[in-house]
């Protein structure tokens, strides 16, 4: 029903930015409906909420990104976006796309790594 594919992960040094980007295909009443984000896991932690984004462009970011992340989305192409500033090695993990749907449930993509190391 839905694909979501992960791009713009790599190595950064320290208070360094890089932008991911989440292209999403299939069913258009899904991403109609659907709020997109990203999640992150860091190595022998849990998966947690970075940012999740609306339809209609309601925002909700984790505390610890709060100001040195933004999130945002491009609904005419089914893209969600996430511009990361200031970064630190504590961001280090892999970055997973989210799209959440009411009666459809959760889809991921397949995660990109972000590295962030001098």
């Amino acid at each position: 029903q839905v694909k979501l594919v992960e791009s713009g992960g790599g190595l950064v040094q320290p208070g360094g930015s890089l932008r991911l980007s989440c292209l999403g295909s299939g069913s258009i009443e899904i991403f109609g409906i659907a709020s997109m984000g990203w999640y992150r896991q860091a190595p022998g932690k849990q998966r947690e909420l970075v940012a999740m984004i609306t339809t209609g462009g309601g925002i909700n970011y984790a505390d610890s990104v709060e100001g040195q992340f933004t999130i945002s989305r491009d609904n005419a192409v089914n893209t969600v976006s996430l511009q990361m500033n200031s970064l630190k090695p504590e961001d280090t993990a892999v970055y997973y796309c989210k799209l959440e749907a009411f009666r459809y449930g959760a889809f991921w993509g397949q995660g990109t790594q972000v590295t962030v190391s001098s």
